[in-house]
């Protein structure tokens, strides 16, 4: 694991400076330029533990027939958050920086990098060898892109189109996990805070994995309850999982008259917004209301109490899409679909089920 004074001392400020950034203060005086190289160091740092387990583990890859550092292919990386969303989002950080160093590992450059500010130019796709789709597309659009460009990938999300490949974590089996075992700690009145999948400018509930799975989960069980369903919605759905959406909602649950024993959060940045609301309303975690979340950034083990938290492996996410890329240049014709493995990391923030 880990610590913050090796992160300040990789990126040369004090370990207070980094331990208010990790945290989110919004009151320190900070560039954004070292706010990022703090967020990306705390990512890096975490990203080299896992990679070294996993080396062993997974074959390697041969390097493409005319992929080399003279000739190298060229790829196109679309990312559904704005710069400024993704800097206050460490999880996709560790995605895009996995995704990095895969493709100089395969001599990849990456030419060209899109986001929500800026709208694809489908022109300027021209000559890019493949491309790499991280998060929510809208399916008409990522037509649009596998017209001008084949060979398409998409991380973190499955767009329900089975002719291109995908990698990513099961977020409704993990959800389920989560409310299997926060029932076996004794919970019974578990508020939901997240946000709507937007497909085709629709927002639906039901699209979205967390919310679906925490709906069927309690439905199967009679005990749905509408006022435990505190929902974010904008006009992208990377809005809708911020610190201050999940801080809003969670303040909607607390003043509930009847209000949750427990809250689970669809990211960490949401969860971080949850401690705010209880600890303004003078309650405490876990013992009046406990939290868990999605994602284990590095700020989760820093927060008072340590935030208990569904690891998602974001950095092999992107890992696993270069490989995915590579195989496809490489000749491959068929599409596929990954899914991998989530683990729950339990902490200070909620009470351990009872091993079974």
């Amino acid at each position: 694991m880990v610590t913050i004074k090796e992160i300040a001392k990789a990126v040369g400020v004090s370990p207070g400076t980094v331990s208010r950034v990790l945290n989110y203060d919004q009151t320190l005086s900070i560039s954004e330029i070292k706010r990022q190289a703090i967020i990306e160091t705390a990512e890096a740092l975490n990203y080299a533990t896992p990679r070294a387990r996993k080396n062993a583990l997974l074959p390697q890859l041969s390097i493409p027939m005319g992929l080399h550092a003279e000739v190298a292919a060229s790829i196109a990386v679309i990312h559904f958050l704005a710069p400024n969303e993704e800097l206050v989002d460490p999880y996709y950080v560790g995605v895009r920086l996995a995704i990095e160093v895969r493709c100089r590992e395969y001599k990849l450059e990456i030419a060209r990098v899109f986001n929500p500010d800026v709208p694809v130019d489908l022109a300027q796709l021209a000559g890019i060898s493949a491309v790499i789709v991280v998060g929510h597309r809208a399916k008409a659009e990522i037509e649009a892109i596998a017209r001008m460009c084949p060979h398409l990938v998409m991380a973190d999300y499955n767009p329900r189109m089975p002719q291109f490949d995908c990698v990513r974590a099961d977020l409704g089996e993990a959800t389920t996990s989560i409310l299997d075992s926060m029932e076996s700690a004794g919970y019974q009145r578990i508020g939901f805070v997240g946000g709507y999948e937007l497909m085709d400018n629709e927002a639906l509930r039901q699209g979205e994995q967390r919310c679906k799975a925490y709906i069927e989960w309690h439905q199967a069980r009679g005990r749905f309850d509408e006022n435990l369903l505190a929902l974010g919605q904008s006009e992208r759905f990377g809005q809708n999982l911020r610190l201050e959406t999940g801080y809003q909602q969670a303040k909607s649950l607390i003043a509930l008259q009847n209000r949750p024993d427990a809250i689970l959060a669809a990211n960490d940045n949401m969860a971080i917004g949850t401690y705010r609301a209880i600890q303004e309303a003078g309650l405490s975690i876990p013992e009046d209301i406990a939290v868990v979340a999605f994602n284990d950034i590095p700020v989760a083990q820093f927060l008072m109490p340590p935030l208990s938290t569904m690891r998602i492996p974001g950095e092999l996410i992107g890992e696993v899409a270069v490989d995915l890329l590579v195989e496809r240049l490489n000749g491959r014709d068929y599409s596929k679909h990954v899914t991998l493995p989530t683990e729950m990391i339990w902490r200070g923030s909620a009470r351990k089920p009872p091993a079974d």
